[in-house]
């Protein structure tokens, strides 16, 4: 009998595919303290999680009979991928299962930025009639910088042509059929840098993009260029985009992610009147949260049961 454990609160659905599992034995008490995890663990061959929980080497150091962990999410930041290759586990994500729901957010951040329909919102709720403060601008007609053409990348460059925006895109890892069948130029990074009136990033923090948006990059951009971002915090130098929104070289920015979450009191974009924030909220859709929790669970029977693995996130090294 396998023990899956599920420290978190997932969908019902997800543990209703478990249980129905011969040979699986689920334990879902939701959401679990840290001390908690670490005892419960000791006896599971597998963990479904999501980004609230720390599945580093101290967990995986607990767990000697885990076999494999779901990440209900695409983000593994939030998992020891080294560790988990040390010691045989196998790390799955659902990418697919939050798309949709990652990329209307962003859209939904870029065209709240561009009509000040936050700050517009509360004026009003404080009594203030204030039209001329708020004149946005249009997207028609801009040009959009993706950063990360991938599954949400591309949604997001499906909506704005939608919009009649001009799309680009850096993805170095893409095949060019792939952005050439929607019509997306592939450039360099530099080029979509200088070209693009709005940059949305979806890429994951790698050695070569943690703070990908800091001075020197941003002193070649456009001026009045906006930045969203619904990807990873750490993608941002912080100080350095607020230096650059002061200045008002960046005309604005929407963030829904941060370095770390929830970002302290004293964040440097943290009440800034030309930043429009969310805590995180991009794949916080009840359609989203099912279809992830569902993916996990799937993955998980299919591991424990039939041996096969999908959408591993440390093949080469468990292959090795």
């Amino acid at each position: 009998m396998f023990h899956v454990l599920i420290p978190d609160n997932v969908h019902q659905n997800a543990i209703d595919i478990l249980e129905a599992s011969a040979g699986i034995y689920v334990s879902a008490p939701g959401k679990m303290e840290r001390a908690a995890l670490l005892e419960a663990v000791v006896e599971a061959q597998a963990l479904i999680i999501r980004s609230g929980v720390k599945a580093d080497a101290d967990l995986m150091a607990a767990a000697p009979q885990l076999m494999a962990i779901a990440r209900a999410g695409v983000g593994v930041d939030n998992v020891d991928l080294a560790a988990a290759t040390a010691r045989g586990v196998t790390v799955m994500n659902t990418p697919g299962g939050n798309t949709i729901s990652t990329a209307e957010h962003a859209f939904g951040l870029m065209i709240a930025l561009s009509r000040h329909i936050a700050p517009g919102h509360q004026s009003l709720a404080e009594g203030r009639w204030d039209r001329k403060t708020f004149t946005g601008v249009e997207l028609k007609g801009k040009t959009l910088g993706i950063i990360g053409l991938g599954r949400i990348g591309q949604a997001i460059a499906r909506r704005a042509q939608a919009f009649e925006m001009t799309v680009i895109a850096h993805d170095p890892y893409l095949p060019p059929a792939i952005a050439e069948a929607i019509n997306v130029p592939l450039l360099a990074l530099d080029k979509v840098f200088s070209s693009a009136d709005y940059l949305t990033l979806h890429a994951m923090v790698t050695d070569e993009t943690r703070g990908m948006i800091k001075a020197e990059t941003i002193a070649t951009m456009k001026e009045g260029v906006r930045i969203i971002n619904a990807a990873r915090g750490a993608l941002i130098d912080s100080s350095d985009l607020a230096a650059a929104l002061k200045s008002g070289k960046v005309a604005g920015a929407a963030l829904d992610v941060y370095e770390q979450e929830p970002p302290p009191a004293d964040h440097p974009l943290i009440g800034l009147p030309n930043v429009l924030h969310t805590p995180h909220l991009a794949a916080s859709t009840s359609d989203a949260q099912i279809t992830v929790a569902v993916e996990a669970a799937q993955l998980i029977v299919d591991f424990l049961l039939e041996g096969k693995a999908a959408n591993v996130c440390n093949p080469a090294e468990i292959s090795g």
